[in-house]
């Protein structure tokens, strides 16, 4: 029999984590903000997660914009994994750049350090590091990441196929290599014709009503909401079954 492929589902809501454990999605990446790309969700938010009967990895970002990180930045993120593992969360999910875009060692090495004991995805801020994934993705080994979150480079990993190929060859069974972004139903079969994954990323979102009135207006709610969706869990889940 071959191996289950994984689902990771990101959620930023009790709605959301509710709709993917419901759909059978097998991880679960805990975020605030999803609309940014995802910051570290609210310690109410990550005790809730706590009680989930499958994994839950909490992104690690205090706040909106790039992974070039300052120390009260350092700080904050510190903490952020202080919070995660006082909520018994299985793990966390965490990044940081230089300005050139490569990774930046020494950073990493200190949240790593923070996080012993826990999980570790390396996040996107991996795809910052291109062209040269090669090292980016030793220096994840050699720091001792679980896996690799990434689109190749690109907004979606359907447009990042030509980066990944080679990505998976350089990972070999070191270290998983996860492609994340615009994954759907309908890329699915596509990535999949190209990449030899065993875990994929997907919000399996669909949109939702922007909430009207003065809510909307004062920009307390995004003007493109999304909301997870349990029946397109349930359905890139049967797909990735077939495969």
């Amino acid at each position: 029999m071959s191996e289950k492929i994984l689902l990771e589902v990101c959620v930023d809501s009790p709605e959301g984590l509710a709709a993917a454990i419901s759909g059978g999605a097998d991880r679960i990446e805990l975020c605030a903000a999803l609309e940014t790309g995802g910051l570290t969700p609210s310690p109410g938010l990550m005790t809730l997660a706590a009680r989930a009967p499958i994994p839950v990895y909490a992104m690690i970002r205090s706040r909106p914009g790039d992974f070039v990180y300052g120390e009260g930045d350092i700080a904050a993120l510190l903490a952020d994994i202080d919070a995660v593992r006082a909520t018994g969360l299985e793990g966390v999910v965490l990044g940081a750049n230089h300005a050139d875009g490569s990774l930046d060692r020494n950073v990493l090495a200190r949240l790593i350090d923070r996080a012993k004991g826990l999980g570790k995805t390396l996040h996107r801020a991996f795809d910052l590091a291109g062209p040269d994934f090669a090292a980016a993705i030793d220096l994840a080994v050699e720091l001792g990441f679980e896996r690799i979150l990434t689109s190749g480079g690109e907004t979606t990993a359907l447009k990042g196929l030509e980066a990944l190929a080679p990505c998976f060859a350089q990972a070999g069974d070191r270290i998983a290599i996860m492609p994340g972004s615009g994954v759907s139903l309908e890329t699915l079969d596509a990535i999949r014709a190209r990449l030899p994954f065993r875990e994929i990323h997907s919000s399996c979102s669909v949109a939702a009503d922007a909430t009207a009135g003065k809510a909307l207006e004062l920009g307390f709610v995004s003007r493109r909401p999304k909301r997870t969706d349990e029946g397109i869990v349930q359905a890139i889940k049967a797909r990735l079954a077939a495969l």
